[in-house]
């Protein structure tokens, strides 16, 4: 696990103290993942949802989140996916307990176990996607990138966290969203993963 520098201030925003108190209280580890972060080191302005990954459960930790609000916000609850989500301050909070993900050839739905944040982090679409802010009391802010996510963002590559040609197969959207990436952002897909999607473009 690669932990980079701090990143405090890019978690200003008073939902993240309350999820930060609110795991404290269930004694699981939280962080911030995916999108957010992504689109802060790029300075690509506040994102309306946020992805949170709880060392436990997602569900769980929605619902005390809800409790520590005053006005108590509803919380829907997918229990066929492990996750849950909120509304505050206009934002959308989705929260899913950290899992590791295995695939059958004939469907895109995984099958789904507990995992760590690690575990959580291997079944992201791309290096850029799978880096982690810290909202745990003792190291708030820390990033957590254990695929290289931040060198990658600096080189502006699109690159998957495992063998792209697993990462493609167990989800063939996968390539679409890479398309989709490198075209919004202006970057380049690396040549193993372009590859790869023409290999499984039948999937």
């Amino acid at each position: 696990m690669i932990v980079s520098p701090n990143y405090k201030d890019a978690l200003h925003l008073p939902i993240f103290d309350i999820i930060s108190k609110a795991a404290a209280e269930l004694n699981v580890d939280v962080y911030v993942i995916g999108g957010y972060v992504r689109d802060y080191i790029l300075e690509r302005g506040t994102k309306k949802d946020i992805d949170v990954v709880a060392v436990g459960s997602g569900i769980d930790l929605a619902l005390k989140v809800s409790d520590l609000i005053p006005h108590h916000p509803k919380v829907q609850v997918f229990k066929n996916y492990g996750t849950a989500m909120l509304r505050f301050d206009d934002i959308d909070i989705e929260f899913v307990g950290a899992r590791k993900e295995s695939y059958r050839q004939e469907s895109r739905n995984p099958v789904v176990e507990d995992g760590t944040l690690q575990d959580d982090q291997n079944r992201r679409d791309f290096s850029i996607n799978a880096m982690a802010f810290s909202l745990n009391a003792d190291n708030f802010g820390d990033l957590v990138d254990p695929f290289g996510g931040m060198v990658d963002l600096e080189n502006k590559i699109i690159r998957t966290p495992l063998d792209p040609d697993i990462t493609y197969s167990d989800d063939p959207l996968r390539m679409m969203r890479a398309i989709r990436f490198a075209n919004q952002l202006n970057f380049t897909i690396e040549e193993k993963s372009l590859e790869a999607i023409s290999r499984n473009a039948d999937r």
